[in-house]
C-alpha cells in the first residue's frame, strides 16, 4: 500500500510516517497543505491518502472533495485529534472512504477499514 500523509503539524507528519512505514506502508510523501497534497497526488500516484481534517485555515473535507475530482481519485482516510463521534455527519457527507483517529492511528486500523470498505 502506497500512501501520502497530509497534516499541516510536522510532528505529526514524521511520526504517521515513522508508525505507518514500520509497519510495512509505503509513504510515498507527505504534505503540509491541500495544494502541496494535490500536487503530490498526481506525481506520486498513492493508494490511500491520510488527511488531516483541518489544515490550518484549510478544510481537509474540502481537499478530500478536490482530491476526488482529480484524475488519480486516491482513497481517502480523514483523521483528527477530534472524536469521530463529533464529525459524523460531515464524515459521511464527504467522498472519504472513512475516518481514524490520530490516537487509534495504526497500519491495522488502516487496513481494517480498507477491507470493510472496497473501492466502488
Amino acid at each position: 500500500m502506497r500512501c501520502l500523509i497530509v497534516d499541516d503539524s510536522a510532528g505529526f507528519r514524521s511520526a504517521a510516517t515513522r508508525l505507518l512505514g514500520g509497519g510495512g506502508v509505503e509513504v510515498v510523501g507527505a504534505a503540509a497543505d491541500g495544494e502541496q497534497a494535490l500536487k503530490m497526488c498526481d506525481e506520486m500516484r498513492p493508494d490511500v491518502v491520510l488527511l488531516d481534517v483541518m489544515l490550518g485555515a484549510e478544510s481537509g473535507f474540502d481537499v478530500a472533495e478536490q482530491l476526488h475530482r482529480s484524475a488519480h481519485r486516491p482513497l481517502v482516510i480523514l483523521t483528527s485529534t477530534y472524536s469521530e463521534q463529533d464529525l459524523v455527519e460531515v464524515i459521511a457527507a464527504s467522498p472519504a472512504l472513512g475516518f481514524v483517529s490520530k490516537y487509534a492511528l495504526s497500519v491495522d486500523a488502516i487496513r481494517e477499514l480498507l477491507a470493510s470498505c472496497p473501492r466502488p
